[in-house]
């Protein structure tokens, strides 16, 4: 089995690995992200998962080990919006997204033994049109406020997503599909990856 590391505190994500049969050690990287600017959002994503990585590995000393680091923003209507971090801003956020669409662009980042692959997946994502009372109880869980978009797919935000087109991994914060093919281009075949008492 291959070990992996996942530089990222986020609960989806390490929720989202577990269930495809992966049990990665969990190291937050700390870093600053506001040293990352970019108008283009995947390509924001994907330097902002390169920094956390970068971050992270530069403390493991095995180096067969692989360490994973993601970033998600949300380009909506010309803007780049990441986390919201307040109520106030959250709630201004989805009185301009109900009803409307955009793209959520996740970036990944992928080191190995020296070498390192970088790449991001975006999902087109659509919201429902919901209410001034729906929006203030959403928010006042507090749920949006700590989560690019300020939104989640697999949460209470659920039910506020109409769809999306691609891949919903993407949206919850790691895309399976695209952290396979990276990993490979690192010559580790996926299954090795799988935590084996707990694999089917």
């Amino acid at each position: 089995m291959v070990r992996m590391v996942l530089a990222s505190q986020s609960p989806a994500r390490l929720a989202t690995l577990r269930a495809a049969g992966i049990e990665p050690e969990v190291v937050v990287s700390g870093v600053d992200e506001s040293q990352v600017q970019s108008r283009d959002a995947a390509n924001l994503a994907a330097a902002l998962a390169q920094l956390k990585c970068r971050a992270v590995a530069s403390t493991v000393e095995d180096p067969d080990v692989v360490v994973v680091g993601c970033d998600s923003v949300l380009a909506f209507e010309g803007e780049i919006l990441g986390k919201p971090g307040d109520a106030a801003t959250a709630r201004a956020r989805w009185r301009r997204m109900r009803g409307r669409s955009g793209v959520l662009h996740t970036g990944h980042c992928v080191r190995r033994a020296g070498r390192e692959v970088v790449d991001s997946a975006s999902t087109v994502v659509h919201f429902a049109d919901v209410s001034d009372a729906e929006i203030d109880a959403y928010v006042a869980t507090g749920e949006p406020l700590h989560v690019a978009g300020a939104f989640t797919i697999d949460g209470l935000g659920g039910a506020f997503v109409r769809g999306i087109e691609g891949d919903p991994h993407t949206v919850v914060g790691i895309s399976l599909p695209l952290l396979r093919d990276l990993v490979a281009d690192l010559d580790v075949v996926w299954t090795d990856l799988w935590n084996r008492p707990g694999a089917v």
